[in-house]
């Protein structure tokens, strides 16, 4: 790598996390800007986990909305794609989760989206995956039930769990932490294979 496209890079992240400080504090051409070079890798990601342009599209739309109106607990403007990402993935596995119904691939659609694409078999195996994982969380107890499905699915924050579970954030993360280890026990033990 030449110390030329090195400093390019550098100057692209520090020109995004002045972005980002802008949006956060209310700039609408700053979230356009950020909302412009995001938008084809976060919709990327949407018809890699859902498998459908249409709903993608939505999901997609959906997602810079959320990031907008919670960009200020961003607390790391550098992390802002990063961030993103994970807002994609948990928005999607909670829309996957609401609609349980399968949808069908758009294999033309998925074919013609550049960028890393997974094959029908690992589509197949995150499906089942995904499942596994549902059915893991139903046989929890209630309370390791709620927080999962409070943090990962309906994307609350520690702060707002500890404020809807009526619990300090101490007892949140712990929360988090065993019902966490309870499903990979559960998931890992022999009759869940």
């Amino acid at each position: 790598m030449s110390q030329e496209s090195f400093s390019t890079d550098d100057d692209e992240k520090l020109q995004l996390s002045a972005l980002v400080r802008r949006a956060q504090q209310g700039d609408r051409h700053a979230q356009g800007q950020l909302y412009t070079h995001y938008y084809d890798r976060i919709f990327r990601l949407a018809v890699r986990k859902l498998g459908n342009t249409a709903t993608a599209e939505d999901l997609t739309q959906d997602v810079f909305i959320h990031a907008f109106h919670r960009i200020g607990q961003l607390r790391c403007p550098a992390a802002f794609g990063g961030w993103l990402r994970q807002i994609t993935i948990r928005m999607a596995i909670n829309l996957m989760t609401r609609n349980r119904s399968a949808q069908p691939l758009e294999a033309e659609a998925l074919a013609s989206i550049p960028g890393e694409m997974l094959d029908p078999v690992e589509i197949v195996l995150r499906l089942e995956r995904h499942e596994e994982v549902q059915s893991g969380i139903e046989q929890l107890g209630v309370t390791d039930r709620e927080t999962l499905k409070a943090f990962y699915f309906e994307d609350h924050s520690i702060n707002e769990m500890a404020t809807r579970f009526e619990a300090p954030t101490g007892t949140i993360k712990r929360r988090l932490h065993t019902a966490r280890k309870r499903l990979a026990d559960r998931l890992l033990s022999p009759q869940a294979v």
